[in-house]
């Protein structure tokens, strides 16, 4: 694979998406280039992720200017999983905006791919400075995106919703900017590699490190930070809550796994912190969406705790931990997106309402009951999918470490998961249908529902055969434990 290309990953989505609303095609045209777009970008990610399996690094100054000016984009197995994963999710949810309609809004498309634009940088900048670039550029069109999909509604939460979401994300942002900044000012460089190990050299750059990490955990709702989610997820279109929920705070946790490795080389009195945050994560996260009323809200808060079981494995710092850490992150990533794609399709098909309104559907749509449970029993973790294999991985690593504690936690919170998946299971499949909706067939049709089989199929074929993801995570775990030559390939020495 040719380094000099990754630019491209860049340049496609944000190139198209400046032709798109220069030439204004109509909506075939739009979702059909939007959709090919995702493809290939999803292609192309999954391309470079056999090319890396084995361990490798890529690397290319942009321009070819010399090394501290130029901004280095560099791929290895870790970035080019997350680039496969998040595009992917990105096409599904897609294929739900567009038969929710939301797709044909007319600056739907080119949104989606800046938004996949500023992903794919990033996941793919080997500039720690250009990661805040890039999440900006992530975020800009996201802003956007949550008021296109609620325009003309004019519900106060919604707008309430988008208020807090925008703040959260701006006041992180300039706390991100501010870490990067103390941190040139006490290394003189923003480039990874050769910031590989400097983190922790003197007391200003553990400050530095503090700083950023700090941002990095109100981007992706670690406890203490974590208010916003609960406030801001569950007020989203059904389509752009699934697809940010895959997104957002995924790619802040491999900025954390990324810059906590490579920069600061585990920084054991940090780990030791965030260990603790991680497991109160865990733990508070679990127990929130019991007291939420509203499907989406049980699962948005839900998502804390899920954070919490990543994390961990970073926080572990062994590489069976990092290993397990990758392992739940993809899993997350695709079960709760199938989750939150089901739990839509219903409120587009039934309307949004509290839990316990819309009832019976096991009865009238049982292909959606079938999928929703089938991610359901992914996320508390049962076998033979791939929420099974990836909390036995983080409680297996977590007992090898010695740590005890995290271990049973992880084990115990799943019995809060396993509550609040039965609460949305009872209220809303369970019992008998709505007397006026009782004789009619099954109304969600399989374009809505299509999302979420799909991804809790890739869940099934996770969990059947896990071993090659877990293998795959240990050599993760290998480039982020010993970053030698990450850090010699994206320097250039």
């Amino acid at each position: 694979m040719s380094a000099a290309l990754l630019p491209l990953m860049v340049a496609i989505p944000l190139g198209v998406a400046a032709l798109v609303m220069l030439l204004r095609p109509g909506p075939v045209v739009r979702i059909t280039v939007m959709m090919t777009v995702l493809v290939g970008q999803c292609v192309w990610g999954a391309a470079h992720l056999w090319h890396l399996r084995d361990g490798g690094t890529i690397a290319h100054g942009v321009g070819l200017w010399p090394g501290g000016i130029a901004i280095p984009m560099a791929m290895d197995a870790f970035s080019a999983l997350m680039l496969t994963a998040t595009m992917f999710l990105m096409l599904v949810c897609c294929w739900l905006g567009i038969h929710a309609g939301i797709a044909e809004e007319p600056y739907f498309t080119p949104l989606v791919l800046v938004l996949a634009a500023g992903i794919s940088g990033a996941l793919v900048t080997a500039d720690i400075f250009n990661l805040f670039v890039f999440i900006e550029v992530m975020l800009m069109p996201s802003y956007a995106l949550i008021i296109l999909a609620h325009r003309g509604q004019g519900k106060l939460m919604q707008v309430t919703a988008t208020r807090i979401y925008v703040v959260v994300n701006l006041f992180a942002s300039n706390l991100l900017l501010l870490g990067v900044g103390l941190l040139y000012g006490a290394t003189g460089t923003v480039n990874m590699g050769e910031l590989a190990g400097r983190g922790v050299e003197t007391a200003r750059t553990e400050l530095a490190g503090s700083v950023v990490l700090l941002a990095l955990c109100i981007k992706a709702a670690v406890v203490p930070v974590h208010g916003w989610v609960g406030r801001t997820y569950p007020h989203m279109s059904p389509t752009i809550s699934a697809m940010f929920s895959g997104l957002h705070t995924k790619v802040a946790v491999y900025a954390m796994y990324r810059v906590f490795s490579v920069v600061f080389g585990g920084w054991s009195a940090a780990a030791t912190v965030l260990m603790v945050l991680f497991c109160l994560s865990m733990v508070l996260g679990g127990l929130l969406p019991l007291g939420e009323t509203d499907a989406r809200a049980v699962l948005s808060v839900g998502m804390i705790s899920q954070i919490g079981y990543v994390l961990a494995g970073l926080a572990l710092f062994t590489p069976a931990g990092i290993a397990a850490g990758v392992f739940y992150l993809v899993h997350n990533m695709v079960v709760k997106t199938s989750l939150l794609c089901s739990i839509g399709a219903v409120e587009l098909t039934y309307g949004r309402s509290p839990l316990g309104t819309v009832r019976g559907l096991l009865s009238k749509e049982r292909v959606t009951a079938l999928v929703f449970f089938a991610a359901a029993v992914s996320l508390v973790g049962m076998p033979p999918l791939s929420g099974f294999v990836a909390k036995f991985a983080i409680v297996v690593a977590s007992f090898q470490a010695g740590q005890w504690v995290v271990g049973g936690l992880a084990i115990a919170v799943s019995a809060l998961t396993l509550m609040a998946m039965m609460k949305i299971w009872g209220s809303m499949f369970l019992g008998n249908p709505d007397p006026d909706l009782e004789d009619e067939g099954p109304r969600i049709g399989w374009g809505l529902i299509g999302p979420a089989l799909v991804l809790a199929l890739v869940s099934l074929a996770m969990g059947l055969g896990g071993q090659w993801l877990l293998q795959l995570g240990e050599t993760v775990a290998q480039n982020l434990l010993q970053p030698t030559e990450y850090a010699r390939v994206v320097s250039g020495r």
